[in-house]
């Protein structure tokens, strides 16, 4: 969001998540409704809506009902028999909003034009039994408060008053793309991130109108196809984790592991063992791990790892013996954000359950366990799924994230319920978002993902993720240190490299992944989980050819920084290259511009301009401004 290298903003205890937590593509999509209409369209827009609803009140008024809102602008609530209404409404395929037996709520929005206000009317002149007057209707006033109507100016911005056709609205959206090193043009390599191809196969649904023109709160029956397609997934989550149950309702990541811990929470409650509040988290589990404990109302204890990247055994056993009788969980990462399979992950496991603790597993890495092992396996009690990591949901760009838990048998009373539709167990804890199933429409792209692939082929993508990793780690052994292996010497599905020896020809971590830039590809994870690293993770979308032009670069920028040459080093620091800055008059660089941008032949056949060169990311961190309007002119306002 700051232009930043890093994608993920991480400190133990508190932390925000990347990027999709916040689903920020909802809204981009908001925001681009904004450009096209801009002010005047969305003043009509909203001028009509509540115009429409006045005529609908007039009308019902008409008909001798009572209208309870004294000032509204879209949504109206009248006094009538619930029960007469909705028998009538639903066979006319209409919903409305029931309060209680007497008190129906209607809600207009843009898309209702006069034919759907006579429906409705009609719906009411059947249940009164009495027609409304055909006379037109004038609406002379309006139902908002006087001192509520806006009388200042909004969407100043050029952006808003410029592109108000289909044809400026795409070349506009198209000159943003291009400013976007996305997985269109080349491999993203995120480690912990999994950026994986999001087939159009499965993205074709969610344009269906049958599936995205529904409300998240229509009567379950007339939702069976929804239904079926939910249900589906949960058992296919449940059969490729091994556990019990699952819900769908957390809507990303880190509320996944939210929900997870209060599971746990809740299911030690029940037992009365309320004490239970001291959560044990590796150092080497996904970052947002201590911040989701500390909101679920824990104290965080870490554990160490040892050389090779896994859980140091003895600094465990100790930690689970000094806090047994508090003990709520364990959260671990498996296999490990340092990109190793725990090898005595079941013994590790055992500790925790051997003194009354609830392991809470993870999904961050599930792209390399599906079909191969799974969290009921390794003994775990609860997961976190981002099926926007592994199961195929666009990442990039803001998600949208959905983050499900599934449990085993023992913690199935306590899945999340919802105010409105029932979803839950028994002994459910209360709602963790908004919808009861969370972000539903786009669960069709996994649930077409693992229908499409099945068992062998959703195992046959784990082993490739996993290849891909180690062939990469094989190419790169001797151009950079591998900092992480496991007892074989292999990774899993990502690994890390260590990029601080070249501290001493003053090359940081952030050098390298700007360089790669020029080379067309986006840096992968960078100082996460370790200060001064890149993590890499391929995943099992990249072909060969792809990944040996990743592999080239990165050997490329290894014989820059290995060069010692001052105009090399010079090129590193200077990294990325615009092209403003290659086109222009003047050059005082010690290289060339064209080692600068093109310093491979691939690159020139496909070239990836950046449109800035580099940021002060600590102070982008400590200092968040908007780019579209200077602060005095708030100040001013």
């Amino acid at each position: 969001m700051a232009l930043q290298t890093r994608e993920q903003h991480i400190k133990r205890d508190r932390a925000t998540s990347n990027i999709c937590t916040a689903q920020v593509l909802l809204a981009v999509m908001a925001g681009m409704y904004a450009v096209y209409h801009g002010p005047k369209g969305l003043k009509v827009i909203a001028k009509n809506i509540h115009l429409n609803a006045v005529k609908l009140e007039k009308k019902l008024e008409d008909l001798g009902l009572k209208q309870l809102n004294r000032y509204y602008f879209d949504t109206l609530c009248v006094q009538a028999d619930a029960k007469i209404i909705k028998s009538i409404a639903e066979k006319d395929n209409v919903n409305f909003l029931y309060f209680d037996k007497h008190t129906i709520g209607i809600s207009i929005n843009e898309t209702t034009d006069d034919s759907s206000l006579l429906k409705i009317l009609n719906i009411f002149e059947q249940a009164v039994k009495q027609k409304s007057s055909s006379e037109k209707i004038e609406v002379d006033s309006f139902r908002i408060p006087v001192k509520q109507s806006r009388k200042s100016s909004f969407l100043t911005h050029k952006t808003f008053n410029t592109y108000h056709s289909e044809t400026a609205l795409m070349r506009y959206i198209k000159s943003l793309e291009r400013k976007d090193l996305a997985l269109n043009h080349s491999m993203i390599s995120l480690g912990s991130c999994t950026m994986k191809l999001n087939a159009a196969a499965e993205m074709l649904p969610l344009s269906w109108a049958k599936w995205s023109n529904i409300h998240p709160f229509v009567p379950i029956e007339q939702a069976a196809g929804y239904q079926f397609m939910l249900k589906s997934l949960e058992a296919q989550l449940n059969e490729i984790t091994g556990f019990a149950a699952t819900s769908l309702q957390p809507n990303s990541g880190a509320q996944g592991e939210y929900s997870g811990l209060m599971v746990i929470s809740a299911y030690h409650h029940s037992r009365g063992e309320q004490n239970r509040n001291i959560c044990l988290i590796p150092s080497s589990a996904h970052g947002t791990n201590p911040a989701s404990a500390v909101m679920a109302g824990m104290k965080v204890v870490v554990i160490k790892t040892d050389e090779m990247g896994n859980i140091d055994w003895l600094d465990i056993a100790q930690k689970a013996e000094e806090h047994k009788d508090n003990l709520a969980a364990l959260m671990i990462t498996y296999p490990s954000t340092h990109g190793v399979f725990e090898s005595n992950i079941r013994q590790i496991t055992k500790k925790i359950h051997d003194f009354g603790g609830q392991v809470y597993m993870d999904g961050a890495n599930m792209n390399a366990q599906v079909g191969l092992t799974s969290p009921a396996m390794i003994g775990a009690d609860v997961c976190h799924l981002n099926l926007h990591k592994t199961f195929a949901i666009p990442h990039g760009g803001g998600g949208p994230g959905v983050g499900p838990i599934c449990v085993a048998k023992h913690l199935e009373a306590f899945l999340p319920n919802n105010p409105l539709i029932k979803t839950g167990g028994e002994n459910a804890i209360s709602s963790i978002s908004g919808a009861p199933w969370g972000s539903a429409l786009v669960c069709l792209i996994s649930y077409g993902y693992i229908k499409m692939l099945g068992a062998s082929g959703l195992k046959r993508a784990t082993e490739i993720a996993i290849l891909n990793s180690n062939y990469i780690k094989k190419r790169l052994e001797g151009a950079y240190e591998i900092l992480f292996s496991g007892e074989n010497g292999r990774t899993a599905h990502e690994l890390i490299i260590d990029c601080r020896p070249f501290k001493k020809q003053n090359i940081e971590v952030v050098d390298i992944a700007k360089r790669l830039i020029d080379y067309g590809f986006h840096a992968p994870t960078v100082s996460f989980p370790v200060a001064g690293t890149m993590m890499i993770e391929p995943t099992e979308s990249e072909n060969l050819s792809e990944i040996d032009r990743f592999c080239d670069a990165m050997i490329s920028i290894r014989m820059e920084i290995g060069s010692n040459d001052d105009a090399d080093l010079a090129m590193l620091k200077n990294a990325p290259h615009t092209l403003q800055m290659i086109t222009c008059d003047h050059w005082n660089h010690p290289y060339s511009r064209q080692k600068a941008a093109f310093p491979l032949e691939f690159v020139k056949e496909n070239k990836f301009w950046p449109s800035v060169r580099r940021v002060d990311e600590t102070f982008g961190d400590r200092n968040l401004i908007c780019s579209c309007e200077p602060v005095e002119n708030y100040i001013n306002a």
